[in-house]
């Protein structure tokens, strides 16, 4: 099946890693994009029971402030093309928030190309696939 590249993205998971020495951590979000569209979308889900269980010393508050860089849309470098700002997001780190990999993924629509042309219609396809990978990945 012939798939145009308007439908190309890429995930990362974010993960909350409380000692880095011990590489163990939590996945607590999302973060995808999709350079032809111009889209991108971060969330978070913060279970403070499973944080607590990994690091009972945790501030959650202040793992709040910080993992909501990922959902923001107002972040630094407004000129920067969306997928610069994804790896800016996404580059490697040595802090308790990290991101996975960043993984390639492709919406396969059957034969609803045609309707790709309008925006709503190509934005409701984005969310769905986040939602489906952020419930599978994430919650």
């Amino acid at each position: 099946m012939d798939c145009p590249d308007q439908w190309l993205y890429e995930y990362a998971v974010i993960r909350y890693v409380p000692r880095i020495d011990r590489e163990e951590f939590l996945n607590i979000g999302l973060i995808m994009m999709c350079k032809r569209r111009k889209w991108m979308k971060g969330e978070i889900l913060l279970d403070e029971s499973k944080i607590k269980n990994l690091s009972p010393a945790a501030d959650i508050a202040s793992l709040s402030r910080q993992a909501s860089m990922f959902e923001r849309k107002d972040l630094p470098f407004p000129e920067l093309p969306i997928e610069e700002k994804y790896r800016w997001l996404t580059a490697a780190k040595s802090a308790i928030l990290q991101t996975s990999a960043s993984h390639p993924g492709v919406i396969i629509e059957g034969n609803e190309f045609d309707k790709a042309e309008t925006a709503e219609y190509a934005e409701s396809l984005l969310n769905r696939e986040f939602d489906r990978l952020f419930s599978l990945l994430v919650k």
